[in-house]
């Protein structure tokens, strides 16, 4: 089914490109809607038989650089790449490159959003940035959201540089291995990006635990939960945690504390 999968959608999105607007000249031969697969195999550098037998559904395995030509010969959009991918179950090896900061009107509304919501928010980006964050979170994570010392703030800094976090975070022990386990988890599709490898390498220089814990190797997804806080003035706070992967931002992330 997976592979029959692949075929139809390589078929129709060879079928939906235009040769002139290629390059590649209409002849009076041409009897069919889009490229040929010659065409599509020439401007993706593969074998016209390892194309057309992609296309058949045959049991055959294509590198991950080659479905990257090929993804850039069909013009696949983000969300068609990642598809065509997944069923031809290979990681993208482009997925990892450092994405651009997004547009500033895109923050702004973000952070527009965070402030909507009642609820201590935050949103992070894959190097735990923290990109907005709302009243309810600066009260909550009072000394550090309230009183930023290192433009933007950072969670990992926070939780393992900052000896407020120990006092602070309920478990903070395990709620640190849980942080690794999550942020290994999501290190794969990075592996490019410079600015996250220098964290990595200050956070294991300044910290024994990140160290240890970062050699470990464990690998968790975000599943939620509760959250428990010593809050300095407040006592004991408990929330459930639920996060959301912001579609539009791949690596971005939305993080809501619900009191319980």
């Amino acid at each position: 089914m997976q592979r029959r999968l692949l075929g139809d959608f390589l078929r129709d999105r060879r079928q939906r490109l235009d040769p002139v607007q290629l390059g590649l000249p209409l002849g009076s031969r041409r009897r069919t809607r889009g490229l040929r697969r010659e065409e599509v195999a020439m401007l993706s550098g593969i074998s016209a038989t390892w194309y057309t037998w992609m296309e058949q559904g045959r049991e055959i395995a294509v590198s991950p650089h080659a479905l990257a030509r090929l993804a850039t010969a069909l013009s696949l959009s983000r969300a068609e790449r990642a598809y065509l991918f997944q069923l031809a179950g290979r990681h993208d090896p482009d997925a990892g490159a450092a994405a651009p900061d997004p547009a500033a009107e895109r923050i702004a509304l973000l952070r527009r959003t965070v402030a909507a919501i009642t609820a201590p928010a935050y949103a992070m980006d894959h190097r735990y940035r923290m990109l907005a964050w709302n009243g309810a979170a600066e009260g909550l994570f009072t000394g550090w959201l309230d009183r930023p010392a290192d433009p933007p703030p950072n969670m990992l800094r926070f939780l393992f540089l900052d000896p407020a976090a120990r006092m602070l975070v309920v478990d903070w022990q395990q709620r640190c291995q849980r942080v690794l386990a999550e942020l290994r988890a999501d290190y794969s599709l990075h592996l490019a990006d410079a600015e996250l490898a220098d964290l990595l390498a200050a956070l294991q220089a300044g910290s024994r635990d990140f160290a240890t814990g970062w050699k470990q190797a464990a690998v968790q997804g975000r599943e939620g939960g509760e959250r428990a806080f010593n809050h300095p003035t407040q006592g004991l706070l408990r929330f459930q945690q639920l996060t959301f992967a912001l579609e539009t931002q791949p690596g971005h992330r939305l993080v809501v504390l619900h009191p319980v």
